[in-house]
C-alpha cells in the first residue's frame, strides 16, 4: 500500500470511497422500507458524486486502470436520471390530463416508496 501522498488527496479519495458505497446503503435501505428492490433518485446522485471524486483521485495518482474505471461510469448514472426526469414529467402530463395510468413497473418514486 501506498500511504506517502499528501494528507488531502488521501482524503479526498476516502471521502470518494464513503460517498460511493453509501449509495449501496441508501439503496438496501430504501427497497427494506419499500419491501421491494428499490432504487431512489440519491442513489444516482451519489453515484455521480462519488465516481467523480474517485475519477479525480485516480487522475492525480496517474493510474490509469482507475481512469478507465470511473471515466463512463457518469455516462449510465445521468441517462439513468434523464429517464427517471422524463418519466415523471409524463405521469404529471397524464395526471393533468386526467387519464387514468396503467400500473409502471419502474422504479421511479411513486405510491408509497420511500423518499430519500
Amino acid at each position: 500500500m501506498d500511504w506517502d501522498d499528501a494528507k488531502i488527496w488521501l482524503a479526498i479519495g476516502f471521502a470518494g470511497n464513503a460517498i460511493f458505497f453509501s449509495r449501496f446503503l441508501i439503496q438496501w435501505l430504501a427497497s427494506e422500507r419499500a419491501g421491494r428492490s428499490y432504487v431512489p433518485v440519491i442513489f444516482w446522485w451519489l453515484s455521480i458524486a462519488g465516481s467523480l471524486i474517485l475519477l479525480l483521485y485516480a487522475l492525480h495518482r496517474r493510474d490509469p486502470v482507475f481512469t478507465l474505471a470511473y471515466l463512463p461510469n457518469c455516462v449510465v448514472y445521468v441517462r439513468n436520471l434523464m429517464l427517471i426526469r422524463r418519466e415523471r414529467r409524463r405521469r404529471s402530463q397524464m395526471a393533468g390530463a386526467g387519464v387514468a395510468r396503467a400500473p409502471v413497473h419502474t422504479d421511479v418514486e411513486v405510491g408509497g416508496a420511500p423518499s430519500f
